[in-house]
């Protein structure tokens, strides 16, 4: 099996601690991130390891990793992984506890492991989901272990014939994929939803909003209801291990692969190469 690091040491799958009253295990309290990996090295592992730090401050945790860099190598190393493309998750759980107390228990987990990753799909249908995104929730923003939302909307998408899902929140206003965030291009412009739509604040959501302004695209955070959605003159999603994906299909309605999203998309192949 291959090995993984958790609180602070290198371990075979089969010999990590499993506590049964871990309220992560119980109750998805805990927090998680998603990187990328390309040819042995982690892509935007600082960003990913400020989300974390941010997110664990929200729910009053404290939390450090001086050697993240160096750890993060490290997985990679040991589990062949530095000449391909591969995914990285960092996972924190609570630890036991009672339930009105959200604080760390002394059994709490942080642990991480290394897999092989596909290249991404060059473009993807997505349809939008019948839930919806409450931006008003505790949760919105965090990348919480609590994921079942996002993993029935995606099997609801996939049985459908799409591969991912949109949510709009409660206020009909476009939120977010289930594993991704969404941007629209409409004239030339770049649309995306804001933060306090609740959607996640992703860390290639930021990367592209800093890379349209390295090209003089206007970049506007902005509510977009249903009809800004289906009259948008490109769709493309945004996650940490596929970077920038086209969306050709909304629900039954076609879009083209248009130039401002290849120009970004070819824009963040470059950057991720060399960050």
């Amino acid at each position: 099996m291959n090995p993984l690091w958790c609180n602070g040491q290198w371990l075979a799958f089969n010999d990590v601690p499993s506590p049964l009253l871990d309220r992560g295990l119980l109750h998805g309290l805990g927090l998680f991130e998603t990187l990328l990996a390309l040819d042995g090295r982690p892509v935007f592992a600082e960003r990913h390891l400020a989300r974390l730090r941010a997110s664990c401050s929200r729910l009053g945790w404290a939390f450090e990793f001086p050697d993240f860099q160096e750890t993060l190598s490290e997985l990679l190393v040991r589990n062949r992984l530095t000449r391909q493309r591969a995914r990285i998750r960092l996972t924190m759980t609570a630890g036991s506890g009672v339930l009105t107390d959200l604080s760390l228990g002394g059994d709490r987990l942080i642990w991480m492991t290394a897999q092989a990753a596909d290249e991404p799909p060059d473009a993807v249908a997505v349809g939008v989901s019948p839930w919806r995104r409450n931006e008003h929730s505790p949760l919105a923003g965090l990348k919480c272990a609590s994921y079942a939302e996002n993993l029935i909307a995606l099997d609801h998408a996939r049985r459908q014939g799409f591969s991912e899902a949109l949510f709009f929140n409660t206020s009909d206003h476009l939120c977010e994929a289930a594993t991704a965030n969404v941007f629209l291009v409409k004239n030339g412009r770049l649309l995306t939803p804001p933060l306090d739509s609740g959607c996640l604040p992703g860390i290639t959501r930021a990367v592209v909003i800093d890379l349209a302004a390295s090209h003089g695209l206007v970049c506007s955070e902005t509510d977009l209801t249903a009809r800004e959605l289906a009259a948008a003159d490109e769709c493309f999603l945004t996650s940490s291990t596929r970077g920038l994906v086209a969306v050709t299909r909304i629900d039954q309605h076609s879009l083209p692969v248009g130039t401002v999203t290849q120009k970004l998309a070819q824009s963040w192949h470059e950057w991720a190469r060399i960050s």
